[in-house]
């Protein structure tokens, strides 16, 4: 498996963990769909980061945090939303 599959795979999981009602569907649509799971792969990315600059937060750039947290939920928003088409 490539690096950016297995970036995608574990982005897939993440949101199948935080969206449990939406679990069967984004597997389903992940399955079919590459761009969906691009977005997957693009919210396993956005929360390593966030994960990185939270842990590293010593006084450090708020803005940053603050920008990926929105990203992550705006990732999260169209996955609602593909989901629910």
């Amino acid at each position: 498996m490539s690096p950016e599959a297995r970036s995608n795979r574990r982005g897939l999981l993440k949101l199948m963990l935080r969206m449990p009602a939406l679990r069967g569907r984004l597997q389903t649509l992940s399955a079919m769909n590459d761009d969906v799971m691009a977005l997957c792969g693009a919210f396993e990315d956005a929360t390593v980061t966030l994960d990185k600059l939270r842990r590293d937060w010593a006084g450090g750039n708020r803005a940053a945090i603050v920008e990926y947290e929105e990203l992550c939920q705006e990732i999260e928003k169209e996955i609602v939303e593909i989901c629910s088409r």
